[in-house]
């Protein structure tokens, strides 16, 4: 996720990975697995022995029921969390195929290849620590259902047979990825600096697959994670992340309203890691509404 050691040698510290928070490679003292309940029930809540105060009862009702749509002229766009029970288990396979493409693109060296099986064990061990940590944090996916030739963009075709990848009758093609953590509990374990306020909401690891970027993706993602945000009564300060170099998605960040906090020392190279700012967002009280646009963004990796 021959050369394995390499990149197990790197587990005491951050990983290298620019753009992807995989805090620690995958030493099981590294990982912070889920809560007690070590099997979620069926619908995704926690199993017996977890005790849940009222409001992370409300919270994680809200993740089982938030949706985010958004009509394109070419197609539709739906958002939701990814559930922490075994319904979810084929779209959990399918972004850690969508995050190791992403990490292979980013990275852009040959000999990656042949680390694929332990990066895509790295990543599957990650989301299933995230998974484990609702209410606290979420990891979000996107389905994209093309328009039909007449123009439907909502997909509705009563004959569709559920796709490979995860990608079932109902929601169409997985698309696209991001997690928000709402609180302390759900912050990730190392993350990059410079360092956001680990109670308040931080935005992270977005990515679209590659065919689908510059369609506006992107930008509906970022909307449905401050959406999700607002809906579970987290504070309304949202920071994330942006590469210096990554100028198209840093401008659409200032575009949406985020500004820049703090600036990652130079030093930072010393890491092998790109440069980055601190963005932040105060968020409306009021819901966040998907608005319809054909304005083409790059959807490449936009967070570090």
């Amino acid at each position: 996720m021959a050369a394995a050691p390499a990149l197990l040698s790197l587990s005491p510290a951050v990983s290298r990975h620019p753009r992807l928070l995989f805090s620690r490679c995958p030493s099981p003292r590294h990982l912070r697995l889920a809560p007690p309940a070590a099997t979620p029930s069926p619908g995704g809540s926690p199993g017996p022995g977890v005790f849940l105060s009222p409001r992370a009862l409300s919270q994680l009702d809200e993740l089982a029921s938030f949706r985010y749509e958004h009509a394109f002229p070419h197609g539709l766009l739906t958002v939701r969390a990814l559930s922490r029970g075994p319904d979810d288990d084929a779209v959990a396979e399918a972004l850690v195929r969508l995050l190791a493409s992403s990490f292979s693109e980013t990275v852009r060296w040959a000999p990656a290849q042949r680390y694929a099986q332990l990066l895509a064990f790295v990543i599957r061990r990650y989301l299933h620590d995230r998974r484990g940590l609702a209410p606290h944090a979420a990891v979000l996916v996107g389905f994209y259902r093309p328009a039909t030739d007449a123009g439907d963009a909502t997909g509705d075709e009563g004959d569709d047979e559920g796709g490979e990848d995860g990608e079932g009758e109902d929601e169409g093609e997985t698309a696209c990825t991001a997690e928000v953590s709402f609180d302390a509990v759900g912050a990730p374990g190392a993350p990059p600096t410079p360092t956001p306020p680990l109670d308040f909401p931080y935005i992270c690891n977005m990515t679209v697959k590659t065919p689908l970027r510059r369609r506006g993706i992107g930008k509906q993602l970022l909307k449905a994670c401050e959406d999700l945000v607002i809906k579970m009564n987290a504070k309304r300060r949202v920071y994330l992340h942006c590469r210096m170099i990554d100028q198209v998605p840093f401008n659409m960040y200032r575009k949406t309203g985020y500004n820049i906090v703090q600036t990652d020392s130079i030093l930072v190279w010393l890491s092998l890691q790109k440069r980055k700012y601190l963005m932040s967002k105060e968020l409306p009280q009021a819901s966040v509404v998907s608005e319809p646009s054909t304005k083409d963004f790059d959807d490449n990796i936009l967070t570090s």
